[in-house]
């Protein structure tokens, strides 16, 4: 990140270093405020229990009266447009454990910087449709001949399967006729077979 503002930005910036406290502590309360508007910043800041909360509160009326002071902005349009922790020199400490052993203790520091200034206008540009052209016309005639080629050829497909469906049922329907000739045929042999028995 940039530690310097150009003079023409209407922004200010402030920043609080060697702050006895982890860098990933103090992250958590700055993405907080991030983009809100200062009054909106100060009452979360406030209200939030956190041990970091004091420190970046500090650091964030520094930028304000920065602003204020050096760059003449109001302070009512102005928003925390960005804020950052780096990470400072860790003060490396020992404690003494069991059987004379000595554990590392690592007391770590940060620089909170945080930059207030007034919003910026976006434009949305809106984008208008393209006139088409004859050679972009020429691929699209292609593609669609091919989509109705293929629309033919699943066509003719599907109107094989049916057809052959219909030869399939037309041979079990002939099948099911000769099985059935077949046992009238039996049913008439046997009933004559009974009556000249019975003669």
């Amino acid at each position: 990140m940039a530690t310097k503002i150009s003079p023409q930005a209407q922004e200010a910036m402030a920043t609080a270093r060697y702050i006895r406290m982890s860098p990933t502590k103090a992250r958590q309360v700055v993405d907080l405020i991030r983009g809100r508007h200062v009054d909106d910043a100060r009452r979360v800041l406030q209200f939030t229990q956190r041990g970091a909360s004091l420190p970046v509160r500090k650091v964030l009326d520094s930028a304000i009266a920065n602003a204020e002071h050096n760059r003449s902005l109001p302070a009512d349009e102005l928003i925390v447009a960005r804020a950052w922790v780096d990470e400072g020199p860790t003060l490396r400490r020992f404690r003494p454990r069991a059987l004379g052993r000595a554990t590392r203790i690592r007391k770590r520091t940060c620089h909170i910087s945080v930059v207030v200034g007034r919003p910026r206008e976006e434009f949305v540009e809106v984008e208008r449709p393209k006139k088409k052209t004859t050679e972009s016309k020429a691929p699209e005639k292609k593609k669609s001949t091919r989509k109705k080629t293929a629309r033919k050829s699943t066509e003719k497909k599907s109107t094989a399967k049916r057809t052959t469906a219909k030869k399939s049922t037309a041979k079990k329907s002939t099948a099911k006729k000769s099985t059935a000739k077949k046992t009238t045929a039996k049913k008439k042999t046997t009933r004559r077979k009974k009556k000249e028995g019975d003669a």
